[in-house]
């Protein structure tokens, strides 16, 4: 089982980034995914300067260095800067829509795509391999059992890639809620997620933590964890495991997982977490709460 760390979420300067990057090489990660890929207007790094900072970390480190596209494309701008990234011509890339995608088939480019590229079937998983898909993360909302079922029917399947660890990433819109809370408009919004590190809770009229607020992107309000459910992942197949970047404990969270995969598991390392998508239950739910109760699957 290989730990990936995938592309960061957030709007964090430039200085933060390229220290997050460093300390991460010194971790048990196998690949490590970079870029942008929520909002285009985030100018701290555009492309070219992720690029830059991509090819730096390939060439000092072992890992695997995955370069992510945009997400939601909004201008002939955001296009470009896709382009960019697909045209690099050394490192593997993160298709996380179709335009990335139909740019690296035409180029004959292997590629990976992204949780939010909708891949729900054999079928959808077949004819994107026909076009150079090497690697699927699979959606976050996607159970246990519905990715057993997907990958039992497949003749032949790439890599498989979950989503482990995090605030799952559930919708993108054109409207930028941040913006909107703070009473700016979009176009004029002084980028002021960048005040948010970890994004903007959303609570429940019950004062639950219902969803995360970050920019053009809602994600969920706890993190998913997966750590307890780490031998049904490796029963079913999966190759690597997705943690997404977090502002703090990053290695903590690192190292539960390489404990796991070590044979030396310890889930009391991390807060429990939610995994009720991974169940078949609202994703919201906590089912596992113990090292000693394993869900239906």
């Amino acid at each position: 089982m290989q730990l990936a760390l995938g592309p960061a979420q957030y709007y964090w300067p430039r200085t933060d980034i390229n220290q997050f990057y460093e300390q991460m090489l010194s971790t048990p990660l196998d690949i490590i995914y970079l870029g942008e890929v929520v909002c285009g207007k985030r100018h701290q790094l555009r492309a070219a300067d992720w690029l830059e900072l991509a090819q730096q970390l390939a060439e000092v480190s072992d890992k695997q260095i995955v370069l992510s596209t945009l997400t939601l494309l909004e201008s002939r701008a955001d296009f470009n800067w896709v382009r960019k990234i697909c045209d690099n011509g050394k490192l593997l890339v993160e298709a996380n829509d179709l335009s990335a995608v139909q740019l690296l088939a035409e180029a004959g480019l292997p590629f990976t795509c992204g949780p939010a590229v909708n891949i729900y079937n054999q079928h959808a998983l077949a004819h994107l391999m026909s076009l150079g898909m090497v690697r699927w993360t699979a959606p976050v909302e996607l159970s246990g059992q519905q990715l057993a079922e997907v990958l039992h029917a497949c003749d032949n399947k790439p890599e498989v890639e979950v989503f482990a660890y995090g605030h799952m990433p559930l919708a993108y819109s054109a409207r930028c809620f941040t913006a909107r809370h703070l009473g700016l408009d979009k176009d004029n919004c002084d980028y002021r997620c960048m005040e948010y590190p970890h994004g903007l809770p959303l609570d429940s009229q019950d004062g639950d933590e219902l969803f995360v607020i970050n920019g053009i992107q809602t994600l969920s309000g706890e993190p998913t964890n997966l750590l307890r459910h780490y031998k049904q992942l490796c029963d079913l197949g999966v190759d690597i495991l997705r943690l997404s970047p977090q502002w703090q404990q990053m290695e903590q969270i690192i190292d539960a997982f390489d404990r796991a995969r070590r044979d030396e598991p310890d889930t009391e390392l991390l807060p429990p977490g939610v995994d009720g998508y991974w169940c078949g239950r609202p994703g919201l739910e906590l089912i596992a709460r113990s090292s000693a109760e394993t869900p239906d699957r």
